[in-house]
């Protein structure tokens, strides 16, 4: 599979850049958070709220746990990284991969074929076991929430 192709000018491929900009402050981000020890939530550092999911059914989306397996990853706690979501180091490999490919291509003038067949392929079949895994979670993960979350659950549905 071919993932560059020649003969392109470096303004045409400023995309690569931004992919790779935006790689570096998901890293950035993720190496001064601290992976939140039940699994879940990190991103409520950022100031976001908890996951709607796990505070109105007590289960995690097809999502929980990623910010805090990409944080564990990037601080080198793999096994905590893989315990939070076993796609997250998976997904942040890939996402890593594609941003150092985009930005040898940027400075190589080479595009970062991103649009091949095989390429979208590959992304399908991983959103395909991202959903599918997301779902078959959601069903076999009851009483998800911390102590925390279920109380604040039990103050938004009194309200």
């Amino acid at each position: 599979m071919e993932l560059l192709e020649p003969g392109y000018e470096r303004k045409k491929l400023l995309n690569q850049i931004v992919w790779f900009g935006i790689w570096f402050g998901v890293t950035l981000t993720g190496a001064v958070l601290t992976p939140d020890k039940s699994g879940h939530g990190t991103h409520q550092q950022l100031g976001l709220p908890p996951c709607p999911s796990v505070l109105f059914f007590d289960r995690p989306c097809p999502g929980c746990g990623l910010t805090t397996s990409w944080t564990a990853f990037i601080h080198g706690h793999f096994a905590e990284a893989f315990h939070a979501h076993p796609l997250g180091p998976i997904a942040y490999m890939v996402f890593t991969a594609t941003a150092f490919i985009s930005l040898y291509g940027y400075v190589k003038g080479l595009k970062f074929r991103s649009d091949s067949v095989k390429f979208t392929q590959f992304i399908n079949w991983g959103l395909g076991a991202f959903v599918v895994f997301g779902i078959a979670r959601m069903v076999m993960s009851p009483h998800f929430a911390t102590d925390g979350e279920r109380m604040m659950s039990s103050f938004v549905q009194k309200r």
